[in-house]
């Protein structure tokens, strides 16, 4: 089973992109995040057409989410819990019944935090990681295979980005962030492309400036959290970079998981 993740940054854009992507990697779920569209304006019909059940959480202008799907959802849910007065829509939740039982895929969009010294949007970004792991301790008790897909606007290692010095001020790389981000590991969960290679220069994202494409001069920020269930079945991770050569691309590309949960 192929399980990806991708910030399209857009999905009325990038649509043609994505439809493409669909055909030619054909996940069997597809996390999304920046779809930058409300639930009624996003092109489902062009992605069902393709043969994928939507459930999305929307927002006009920035911000949303989407769970694409070969099998339809046994359940969904839409919103992190733990602040009743958060409308960003930053977190939707399906349920999967596959051979093996169940899994539970989740697609995150994680405050970017920028600018650090911001009086909202870095305790923000915080609040938000502390809220996360809260609801992750709560469902590891459940023992299912559980995945945490998404762009998590954190940069785990030094080795996850070109230059280090670049990005030693940065809401992606301070370090309360990637203490942040080690909380939630610190659960039992596992960063599947480390599970697989330590190698360097494993980037999922490049910015539109200063030739970072073409200089390779990337960050990895898009990962695959994955329970001890989901990562005992975990076979493979591949990091699908041509996307990003695409015309009109998404600054980030997907990351993918390969499962086996039919053992």
């Amino acid at each position: 089973m192929k399980i990806a993740t991708w910030n399209i940054n857009g999905v009325k854009a990038r649509i043609e992109n994505l439809c493409q992507w669909l055909k030619d990697s054909s996940p069997d779920i597809a996390c999304l995040q920046e779809i930058k569209s409300v639930d009624e304006g996003f092109p489902r019909l062009e992605i069902e057409a393709l043969g994928y059940h939507v459930e999305t959480h929307g927002q006009k202008g920035f911000n949303g989410v989407a769970l694409l799907s070969k099998i339809k959802p046994d359940e969904v849910r839409r919103g992190l819990p733990g602040d009743d007065t958060d409308e960003q829509a930053r977190f939707i939740e399906g349920v999967f019944s596959v051979k093996g039982g169940v899994i539970r895929v989740c697609s995150l969009y994680l405050p970017n935090g920028n600018p650090p010294d911001d009086p909202v949007k870095y305790p923000y970004k915080l609040r938000w990681m502390e809220r996360l792991r809260a609801y992750a301790a709560e469902r590891l008790e459940l023992e299912e295979p559980f995945i945490l897909a998404g762009d998590y606007n954190v940069i785990p290692e030094p080795y996850d980005c070109h230059d280090p010095k670049v990005w030693e001020g940065d809401a992606l790389f301070l370090p309360q962030t990637r203490q942040s981000f080690r909380r939630l590991e610190n659960l039992g969960f596992v960063d599947a492309a480390r599970a697989t290679t330590d190698a360097a220069g494993l980037y999922s994202f490049w910015d539109y400036q200063a030739g970072a494409w073409p200089k390779n001069n990337g960050i990895r920020i898009d990962h695959l959290m994955l329970s001890p269930e989901a990562s005992d079945k975990l076979q493979a991770v591949s990091i699908e970079k041509h996307v990003r050569a695409w015309e009109k691309p998404s600054d980030h590309v997907p990351v993918c998981g390969f499962f086996n949960f039919a053992s």
